[in-house]
């Protein structure tokens, strides 16, 4: 793993003036860093660890593809030729490097916003969460830095943080329990949402293993790790219908957040033109519906969503979401 000394030590200078060779030795991370073993992770099934760990180096190449040109150009022919079920992650870690080069350049700082605006924004989910591995790794509040963003979306960088801190440090965020300190009320939510991602790397998508780590943190943080896992099994995906049945049954009480984190992922993965035969699955067993109809729902809970409202606009989201699915799909 980068130290953090290693990116916050850079001269400010041009980045994209800086060689290669200079940026890929100052910013880069070696794609050994998506090794289970290299990260501490339990997995008993090869198969998933094979697939899991192919989606972290994916997300790696499309970090280190932005490190080496500095910029945005002929990066989209890169992103592209990677798999579809895979593309997104390649857009993730694009993000991060890209969100990583605004944060050290202050003087510019557009990189993210110009790529959200043109081929970048069928994948504004993933970019959105890729922006948080940038802040994460700054150790930098995202706050006022977002607000930029769209008023929904934006709360995805959070979720991004979450992921990160439980992917890169798991016994600080998830043995120990520690939050950083600005991460407060909505915040908060989406923080854990991200790490509960996390969870379906860090145990290997082993539902018992996950199922006793949501268990062994607080009441009041336990759904949102859920709806965590929920996106986590769908978007990345790696198990099979027992698993995923099994998974269904762990959830308990919490499975309308489980449904709501596949719902988001049916999302993510529509938008960007990117279906995957595992994300459906994952729908109709952790739904109840096919991966287009639980889509359908995110989109039906943005129609008149308050922005400005005392309670943040994505927590609305998310509980009209869930909210939906117990009624469509007769969830508990």
């Amino acid at each position: 793993m980068v130290a953090k000394s290693e990116f916050t030590s850079i001269p400010r200078v041009t980045l994209n003036r800086v060689p290669s060779t200079a940026r890929r030795l100052l910013l880069g991370i070696p794609a050994r860093e998506a090794e289970f073993a290299r990260r501490g992770f339990h997995c008993a099934t090869s198969h998933t660890r094979c697939h899991l760990e192919e989606s972290g180096r994916v997300f790696l190449h499309g970090y280190n593809s932005v490190v080496a040109a500095g910029s945005t150009t002929r990066l989209l022919d890169d992103l592209q030729n990677v798999s579809s079920e895979m593309r997104g992650f390649a857009f993730e870690g694009a993000a991060m490097a890209l969100a990583l080069f605004d944060l050290l350049t202050p003087w510019s700082r557009d990189r993210v916003a110009n790529f959200l605006s043109g081929e970048g924004a069928r994948h504004s989910y993933m970019i959105h969460v890729g922006m948080g591995w940038a802040f994460a790794r700054l150790r930098r509040s995202v706050f006022p830095r977002i607000q930029r963003y769209d008023p929904v979306l934006r709360w995805l960088v959070i979720d991004g943080f979450g992921f990160h801190d439980g992917y890169f440090h798991w016994p600080k965020s998830v043995e120990r329990k520690r939050v950083p300190r600005w991460c407060k009320g909505t915040a908060r939510k989406v923080y854990d949402q991200g790490l509960g991602r996390s969870l379906w790397f860090i145990y290997g998508a082993e539902v018992e293993h996950i199922r006793a780590a949501i268990a062994g943190f607080p009441q009041p943080r336990r759904g949102d790790l859920w709806s965590g896992i929920g996106l986590a099994a769908c978007y990345a995906g790696g198990v099979d219908a027992a698993s995923l049945t099994s998974l269904r049954a762990a959830a308990g009480h919490c499975l309308p957040h489980v449904a709501q984190g596949a719902a988001f992922a049916a999302k993510a993965r529509e938008r960007a033109g990117t279906p995957a035969r595992h994300s459906d699955l994952a729908c109709r067993i952790l739904c109840g519906l096919p991966a287009s109809e639980a889509a359908a729902i995110t989109d039906d809970a943005l129609v008149d969503l308050p922005l400005n409202g005392e309670e943040e606009a994505f927590e609305i989201w998310r509980r009209r979401i869930r909210d939906t699915l117990v009624q469509s799909a007769a969830l508990p």
